[in-house]
């Protein structure tokens, strides 16, 4: 049985800790000796709001809405906990972008030297957030948009936001993401279309699948992403104000990718509490067998602001009877994915 760290010993892993994420820009401290098991959240400590992480071979690769000057930040991690900043995966924009506003972005690999990566960005045409996509051949990019005009956008829907691929288990492509009816006072749906095989086109017609409809949701969802278990495929969506703590997660049961869904009567799986304010916006990965959540929260009672913003926090999902238990918003010691 190891031994239980005294508290001297206890407190010098915290400052290295502290230390540590203060000097590397926002990345999660490691551990050494006895803590190498262990982590705490949140496990990137700047501003990296609405985070989605793919891992080619032995690394992942985090998405993020754009911060500190870069459009897509993105950083990586042997670990899932301790994450590098990794530069900017999308340093051009296309010319249909006004630059400043891109939110959400989402990438998926296609093929060893193909990765497409699906992001928001203001259109300059419509005035209105739109979904662009653009094309790599490595996962950190630098990703190159060569399109003349977003592939969704639906202006008079508010606009088109948080895009998010899923290849489904019969190998075809989809691709989900929100009207953003909230900015115009109208109802904000979940969307699922095809997509071609190259990830660059949209196939058939769009299918409407969920909307605003729960108290605890306000008057928007959002972040939607699909995800199977055991066979059974999940909706997992945001819902409520992203600067408020009743910013929750929540999740529906669908038949397909293009519905009908069903939402879960337990929603919301992911709140508020006294380490973690408004969490949501997520994305899942599989590590070992084990299910994790990251997701994005504010510190209590910062709600809205810059500094350190919405940080990017790690928990694990339990599967009980067919329904995902988040365990989480978690601040204390728990073992590594």
């Amino acid at each position: 049985m190891t031994a239980r760290p005294t508290r001297r010993r206890a407190a010098a892993v915290l400052a290295a800790a502290l230390l540590a994420a203060g000097c590397s820009g926002g990345e999660a401290p490691s551990s050494t000796g006895d803590d190498a098991s262990m982590f705490t959240n949140p496990v990137v400590r700047s501003d990296a709001p609405d985070p989605q992480a793919i891992r080619v071979g032995d690394t992942w690769y985090l998405f993020h809405t754009n911060a500190g000057g870069r459009n897509v930040p993105v950083l990586t991690s042997p670990d899932l906990v301790t994450w590098t900043p990794a530069g900017d995966a999308l340093p051009d924009l296309p010319a249909w972008v006004e630059p400043g506003k891109n939110w959400a972005p989402e990438a998926i690999e296609l093929a060893p030297d193909r990765f497409v990566l699906y992001y928001t960005a203001a259109g300059r045409e419509s005035g209105r957030q739109c979904v662009g996509r653009a094309v790599a051949s490595a996962p950190a990019g630098p990703y190159r948009d060569d399109s003349t005009g977003p592939l969704i956008c639906q202006a008079e829907l508010g606009g088109a936001i948080d895009a998010s691929p899923f290849r489904d288990t019969d190998g075809s492509l989809w691709l989900l993401w929100k009207n953003d009816g909230n900015a115009i006072g109208v109802d904000t749906w979940l969307w699922s279309q095809r997509l071609a095989d190259d990830g660059l086109t949209l196939v058939g017609e769009p299918t409407k699948l969920l909307k605003q409809s729960e108290p605890w949701e306000g008057t928007l969802i959002e972040g939607p992403f699909l995800h199977r278990q055991d066979g059974k495929l999940y909706l997992f969506f945001a819902a409520n104000a992203y600067d408020r703590a009743e910013y929750a997660e929540g999740y529906a049961v669908c038949e397909s990718p293009a519905g009908p869904c069903v939402k879960a009567p337990e929603n919301p799986i992911l709140r508020s509490n006294e380490v973690a304010s408004g969490p949501g916006h997520a994305s899942m990965v599989v590590e070992d067998g084990r299910t994790w959540l990251l997701y994005h929260a504010w510190p209590p009672g910062q709600e809205g602001t810059i500094d350190p913003g919405r940080q990017v926090w790690l928990d694990e999902v339990v599967w009980e009877n067919g329904k995902p238990v988040v365990k989480g918003p978690t601040a204390t010691r728990q073992s590594r994915p």
